[in-house]
């Protein structure tokens, strides 16, 4: 018998269509949501009932809590579920669901909202015993107090976003002379993903573990741990491949950071599934980082090795259900790896690449698993995430799982789109990764880079033109007897040509527009903040201007030395890929 009868998904992508999944499997009808920019999303087609909800920008669609209530009773759903990003853990979205007749499937408001403020999270988690990295719980009022921490703490420090997650609003800070600048970005971040500029200032520790532990709680005061994830492999402090059991645990530790992790929700009332995370260092100390009110990207992992439905578990919880399971019932078995599929460019400081899928095919086999939201044809929108699948394995240990992932990694095409295909590939395969070590500094390498570029042009996923469209050409070379399949995609029309035109429509056409003169933007987005003024000189590498696209900050630096002319962006201005952002001119000597 269905706890609900419908269940209102306030999201998108793959994570709506893996939410839907289980809701079906509980006999329980799904309502999607979409916005303009998502009308021939998979995940409008795999539900129920699906309804429009606003224009394509999240602010006047997914975020919009008065049209998805208004969506959510027009539809007769019962409850609300959030998935992650967007509302998931938004406070007042779960209060005015409550207040509207839904159920909410997530923790209580008040959960939400310590756990929020990571400095109001850092002052209870003191309060209940669990330990966290030495730095402040109160915000940071200014740059000259960040200078005054660093030098009381020990330089780097990190400045974090008070309500921030996911790394949004995080800055490292190595020495004063950084200082003003980190800050100032972290506050104006932490005000345009969060709507609150508070910062806090905390200790950066030098390469640690990223570990996580999965929690769920009931309303009968049940509260158990599912084992630690590690989520070390990071870019720019999100999160890239997460696996379970970390390779740095051994049983002791995962007792006691799982008992840390049950204490901490304990201490804020928690209920629903939740993440606590934290950093583990070279000595085994583990400090608690924050805690993440919502279901994860990575809890895919952890359904592997525990045979639990995560998603289910929520709702149940949500319906008032005990929990079926006690600690002494969980059981991990075998070694689950997630590599998240980004529309990102690695060779090109893994800026974000939307455009159209051209062609797909996903892998699949023993121990293979695959959440999607897209398939051939589906066009990635530059609105939101680059996350569009991710790909998890499971193995009986980590050497089993690490060799399946690369089989699987082999058999995933995507055309059309540069995405991190080629950058798992090149990563599973380097000595830092098959020894379980952090891998810092590989990462973001140009070592790995290279690789990863290689591996991808040993594919046929190519990198779209400018706005995205390309022609696919597929032919057969019999060569000796044996058969080959050819692929090109070719872009229409070329990058050259649509620079050419936008030059001419714009008026540049000068010989100061010419190309070797111009700063462009390398991806559609808003510009968050313009560093220079017309008539400034520059020097290479100083930063022009700072564009968001697909969630992240983007930094479009000066390409020579010279004077700024030209300038014809602002804060809030929506640009596209290629468009003049100035002109960098010289003089002739």
């Amino acid at each position: 018998m269905a706890v609900f009868s419908k269940i209102l998904v306030a999201n998108r992508g793959e994570i709506a269509i893996r939410i839907f999944r289980t809701l079906r499997e509980l006999g329980i009808g799904t309502i999607a949501v979409y916005s303009e920019a998502d009308r021939g999303s998979l995940h409008v087609a795999a539900a129920d009932e699906a309804y429009l909800i606003g224009p394509g920008p999240a602010a006047e669609s997914y975020l919009d809590q008065e049209r998805l209530l208004e969506t959510a009773t027009r539809a007769g759903a019962e409850a609300v579920h959030p998935g992650y990003g967007f509302l998931a853990e938004n406070a007042d979205f779960a209060r005015a669901c409550d207040a509207a007749g839904f159920v909410w499937i997530g923790p209580p408001p008040e959960a939400i909202d310590v756990m929020g403020s990571k400095t109001a999270a850092r002052e209870a988690m003191r309060a209940a015993g669990v330990p966290i990295v030495p730095g402040t719980t109160a915000p940071v009022e200014a740059a000259e107090e960040v200078c005054r921490l660093g030098a009381e703490l020990g330089w780097p420090i990190a400045i974090k976003a008070s309500a921030g997650g996911g790394g949004k609003g995080l800055k490292v800070v190595a020495g004063p002379d950084e200082a003003e600048r980190a800050y100032e970005s972290a506050r104006r971040e932490g005000e345009a993903y969060f709507s609150d500029p508070d910062v806090y200032v905390e200790r950066y520790l030098e390469d640690p573990r990223h570990v996580e532990v999965q929690i769920l709680a009931d309303a009968h005061g049940t509260v158990i741990h599912l084992g630690e994830r590690d989520c070390t492999i990071q870019r720019r402090h999100q999160k890239l491949v997460e696996e379970t059991p970390s390779p740095a645990v051994d049983a002791d530790l995962r007792d006691r950071i799982g008992k840390l992790g049950i204490d901490a929700a304990r201490a804020v009332g928690y209920r629903s599934a939740g993440t606590i995370e934290g950093l583990l260092d070279g000595d085994g100390n583990y400090f608690f980082l924050e805690m993440n009110t919502r279901i994860q990207v990575e809890h895919t992992v952890t359904e592997l090795v525990t045979g639990l439905d995560l998603v289910r578990e929520q709702v149940l919880i949500a319906a008032g259900e005990p929990l079926s399971l006690r600690q002494n019932d969980v059981r991990l078995t075998g070694h689950a790896i997630e590599c998240r599929i980004n529309a990102e460019d690695p060779s090109n400081g893994f800026l974000p690449s939307p455009g159209r899928i051209t062609s797909y095919r996903e892998p699949a086999g023993p121990g293979v698993r695959v959440d999607s939201g897209v398939a051939a044809g589906s066009e990635v929108v530059g609105l939101y995430d680059p996350l569009i699948a991710k790909l998890v394995v499971h193995g009986v240990d980590r050497e089993h799982a690490r060799r399946r992932m690369l089989r699987a990694l082999d058999e995933y095409e995507i055309g059309g789109i540069t995405t991190l295909l080629g950058f798992h590939r090149a990563l599973l395969e380097h000595p830092c990764f098959v020894a379980g070590q952090t891998c810092h500094g590989v990462v973001e390498s140009t070592e790995l880079a290279e690789a990863a570029e290689q591996l991808s042009h040993q594919s046929t996923t190519l990198a779209p033109s400018a706005d995205g469209k390309l022609r696919e050409r597929v032919s057969s070379v019999e060569v000796d007897g044996r058969l080959y399949e050819v692929k090109a995609l070719i872009p229409e029309p070329p990058f050259a040509e649509l620079a050419r035109r936008r030059r001419e429509r714009t008026g540049r056409g000068a010989h100061r527009g010419a190309a070797k003169d111009a700063v462009v933007t390398p991806m559609q987005g808003t510009v968050l903040a313009v560093e220079v003024a017309e008539g400034d000189e520059v020097r290479a590498g100083q930063v022009i201007c700072i564009v968001e696209a697909m969630k992240m900050e983007n930094e479009i630096t000066a390409h020579r030395d010279g004077v700024v002319t030209e300038l014809s962006i602002e804060p809030g201005q929506a640009v596209t890929s290629g468009q003049v952002v100035c002109v960098v001119t010289q003089d002739e000597n």
